[in-house]
């Protein structure tokens, strides 16, 4: 039996938008709220916009986090610091370096994998059990592997998908297996560092819900 829709129409610049301060002291009661059960994001790069749909039965726990963090406008200004070919490319990393500090210790709890991370999903990036916070990855290709590891897709892309494929990936991985941008100096320095070391790397200029569906 098909379930209805309650579509609402959300504007691209809709949503307060959130000051410096607010991103840098998270509210606990705002975290813990329900995400619609999906929604689309529309993320304007610096090579073109692509579009992600969200859909919180796969993996409510990173779905409400994402919800949170694209309308709190966390992802605006974003560089996509690892960008490795035939592999992921990966952001999330504020480039004000107070904001980051802030959303360190908001870690969410992990969801299982319902779905598996094939070429065009988005996960959220993990050091160990339940250490989620902002950071995100998309798969360039079937990383399927990264299944058993605990990665719980959370998203996919639904258009634009050219245009993450045409990321910069010249600086590869970051240390020790690389010589692309540090994490730790993003965390320390933000943008500053990047835009000075790495000035190549293409960035997430907007990302903004455009609709929400809720299922009844």
């Amino acid at each position: 039996m098909r379930a209805r829709h309650l579509l609402a129409l959300v504007a691209l610049a809709g949503g307060a938008c959130a000051k410096p301060s607010q991103l840098r002291h998270p509210e606990p009661a705002r975290l813990s709220l329900a995400a619609p059960d999906s929604f689309t994001v529309d993320v304007l790069t610096s090579k073109g916009t692509f579009t992600l749909t969200a859909h919180r039965d796969w993996a409510p726990l990173g779905v409400d986090r994402l919800y949170h963090l694209v309308r709190a406008r966390f992802y605006d200004g974003n560089r996509f610091f690892r960008t490795v070919d035939n592999f992921v490319t990966q952001f999330g990393l504020n480039g004000d370096t107070a904001v980051t500090a802030a959303w360190r210790a908001q870690r969410i709890m992990d969801d299982p994998v319902k779905r598996s991370n094939v070429r065009g999903t988005v996960s959220f990036a993990a050091g160990g059990k339940d250490s989620r916070t902002t950071q995100l990855f998309l798969n360039y290709k079937d990383n399927s592997r990264l299944d058993t590891l605990g990665f719980a897709v959370i998203a996919q892309v639904v258009d634009g998908m050219p245009v993450v494929d045409s990321l910069y990936k010249g600086y590869g991985e970051g240390p020790p297996r690389g010589t692309g941008p540090s994490q730790d100096r993003i965390v320390k320095e933000g943008n500053a560092y990047l835009i000075k070391d790495f000035p190549l790397l293409d960035y997430i200029i907007t990302a903004r819900i455009r609709r929400e569906w809720r299922h009844q």
